[in-house]
């Protein structure tokens, strides 16, 4: 009798980390399920784990070897993996401002204009859907969004610029973006948010987790610039 593979695969990457890995694809099954072992592994509180870096398929597991062996870990790992799945746990569900268009927002009506839609039809979409954030990578703090209404999926820029300011709000594919510092990009501007998602003088620098839940409210010019003059403003949520 043929045996089923696992639908999983642990991988030694570095002397001191292990990679298991999901699947291939961009999929939010398969992101829950990253986001799922690393609550597991927090809870279970693995001797010797020192950190976990998420990203859509896969997860990256950081150890101190002087607390234990590859084996060991990769080992407990799998009895994690073979436990039944369980209800997802709470997240957060965050209410993020954006002021969309204009100068915040260069490339809104480049974008509406290629997909047959209005500026307005675009914001009306953009704030319609409750976004999961698959990863945070690129630059500190930058949330890669999954859930973007098929309609405004757009390929990247064929030019990228050398920087766009932070807290841009942005669509790169079938993906919406929260930026977080100042950076190249060639994904398309929409809006900025006067919200910081990174920020290292705070206690917990990065605002956001993988697995979070984020939905966008627009805004007008004049609360964008009365939100962004406060001392580190910070977004409303609620648990999910």
């Amino acid at each position: 009798m043929t045996q089923t593979p696992a639908p999983w695969r642990i991988l030694p990457i570095a002397d001191q980390a292990v990679y298991v890995d999901f699947g291939e694809v961009i999929d939010e099954a398969i992101n829950s399920r990253v986001t799922a072992l690393a609550s597991r592994i927090q809870l279970a509180a693995i001797r010797g784990v020192t950190s976990l870096i998420p990203t859509y398929r896969a997860l990256t597991v950081n150890y101190d070897a002087t607390q234990t062996r590859q084996a060991q870990l990769i080992g407990a790992l799998h009895d994690l993996l073979s436990q039944a799945d369980q209800p997802a746990p709470p997240v957060r569900l965050w209410t993020i401002p954006v002021n969309y268009g204009g100068e915040q927002g260069v490339d809104l009506e480049w974008l509406a204009q290629s997909h047959g839609l209005s500026p307005q039809d675009v914001v009306a979409r953009h704030v319609a859907a409750v976004y999961r954030v698959y990863m945070i990578g690129f630059m500190p703090g930058f949330a890669y969004l999954g859930g973007l209404d098929p309609l405004l999926h757009t390929s990247r820029r064929d030019s990228p610029r050398l920087q766009v300011p932070a807290g841009s709000i942005s669509i790169g594919g079938m993906q919406t973006a929260v930026g977080s510092v100042a950076a190249p990009s060639g994904w398309h501007l929409i809006g900025r948010t006067p919200v910081r998602s990174f920020a290292p003088e705070r206690a917990e620098p990065f605002l956001f987790s993988a697995g979070d839940g984020i939905r966008f409210t627009a805004i007008d010019d004049d609360e964008y610039r009365h939100l962004l003059a406060q001392d580190d403003f910070l977004p409303e949520w609620t648990w999910q």
